[in-house]
């Protein structure tokens, strides 16, 4: 018989501002690890999911691009009625961006290789001279600050926005723009980064949200797609502009949704790490004195704070056939919720999954994904982490929090939106 997760338990999980209250959906997922394992969510206003939530098993449905398809339905969750009108909206998609995240094979390895080598191991090692000098603006920043900032408003937010958008060749001042289309398609509803006039209990807001995102991408990269046509230059937005599929230029809605998740996936969520990374060494002074004596360790440091941080909440998978598992019976048809925060903190897989450590190794997290959906710009996000803490901590003297950390309110993409700290440098 299939097993049903009681309503009253997994209801946090689809509520965004469940996500800002520390540990409460660690909570409900350890308890959904315990005692449910892989089985099914019925919560009001959304279809049946069944809850991805241990590790090996968001492994095996990552594998399985063909059987468990991200385009067939929305690939991340949504209310029935925001569905509905999201299909009003495209004339029967599912999906108003078609991005890497909703695409399928064959289409997705094919729009997955414009910019693969763009972010390879090597290229990004290129960048490692540009990515420094960023980060010693950051450190400079600091030093202007005197002794308290927000780490995460000053700091964290703006780095990884800068560095990513400098490569895509957005101009600098349309970078507060590019911010804000984030926080308003993420964080839809939160009540400091939303959109004005988004209520978080009218279930259709976030489709709508989602629509005037869009609607925003389509007109500021419409304009610079055609500029880059014309003009190509050494940056992601010419590779977009100019890549041709099966011989043909890319379709449109596709390229602007190109061009949307690299503008908002492309930091946001290294944004979101690194505010959890300070917040945890502001908590713990002997983890940030043990930094310090060894600045090697920050490689390890990094990988901890992604798994710890866990920005993406989830993403939907659609079964294409009936299937079995973990000894379940999925139907075709049925939507799975893959949990990545229950994933990394699955003890079957993490000794002491509440504990941050720098001895994990390896370190299994599946922060960027698994499979052929795994986050493609993660060796550039890897490299903003690391030269910014091996750039910072030889001059931070202490840190300690100044105040209360606040989270943001969102059931897709979240991490601290407020890190005040103390610090004294060097």
């Amino acid at each position: 018989m299939m097993k049903i997760i009681p309503t009253e338990l997994v209801a946090p999980v689809f509520n965004p501002a469940s996500f800002a209250v520390r540990g409460l959906v660690d909570q409900v997922l350890s308890e959904v690890r315990r005692d449910y394992g892989l089985a099914q969510a019925h919560v009001p206003g959304f279809d049946p999911h069944w809850i991805v939530a241990r590790h090996a098993d968001i492994l095996e449905v990552s594998r399985q691009n063909v059987l468990f398809h991200s385009a067939d339905r929305s690939a991340t969750l949504i209310t029935q009625a925001g569905e509905a009108l999201v299909k009003e909206f495209t004339g029967g998609a599912y999906n108003l961006f078609r991005s890497l995240v909703q695409l399928d094979p064959p289409e997705h390895p094919k729009y997955r290789q414009v910019t693969v080598k763009a972010f390879s191991p090597q290229n990004v090692a290129q960048l490692q001279a540009k990515i420094s000098s960023i980060a010693a603006e950051q450190v400079a920043r600091l030093r202007d600050a005197g002794d308290t900032i927000d780490w995460a408003r000053e700091v964290a937010m703006p780095y990884p926005l800068g560095v990513v958008l400098d490569l895509i060749g957005v101009p600098r001042a349309d970078h507060p723009k590019m911010l804000r289309l984030t926080q308003w398609l993420f964080s839809w509803a939160d009540p400091d980064l939303r959109r004005p006039g988004t209520d978080p209990r009218d279930p259709t807001h976030q489709a709508r949200t989602w629509k005037m995102v869009f609607d925003e991408f389509n007109e500021y990269y419409t304009a610079l797609m055609a500029e880059r046509r014309a003009a190509p230059r050494d940056d992601i937005a010419s590779l977009v502009a100019n890549a041709k599929i099966d011989g043909e230029p890319m379709e449109h809605i596709a390229a602007i949704s190109y061009y949307g998740i690299l503008s908002t996936a492309g930091h946001d969520t290294t944004s979101h790490t690194t505010a959890t990374a300070m917040w945890i060494l502001a908590e713990n002074p002997a983890l940030f004195q043990q930094l310090k004596a060894d600045i090697g360790l920050v490689p390890a440091f990094v990988e901890e704070a992604i798994r710890w941080a866990t920005p993406v909440k989830q993403f939907i998978r659609h079964a294409t056939d009936d299937c079995v598992l973990s000894g379940e019976k999925i139907a075709k048809g049925d939507r799975l919720y893959l949990s990545y925060p229950s994933g990394n903190r699955d003890e079957a897989v993490f000794d002491a999954p509440f504990k941050f450590r720098l001895d994990r190794n390896p370190n299994r997290h599946v922060g960027f994904g698994h499979g052929a959906h795994v986050c493609l710009g993660q060796h550039l996000a890897r490299l903003e982490m690391r030269a910014l803490w091996e750039q910072l901590l030889p001059q931070l003297e202490s840190v300690e929090m100044a105040g209360d950390g606040r989270i943001i309110e969102s059931e897709f993409v979240s991490g601290p939106k407020s890190v005040p700290i103390r610090f004294k440098m060097r």
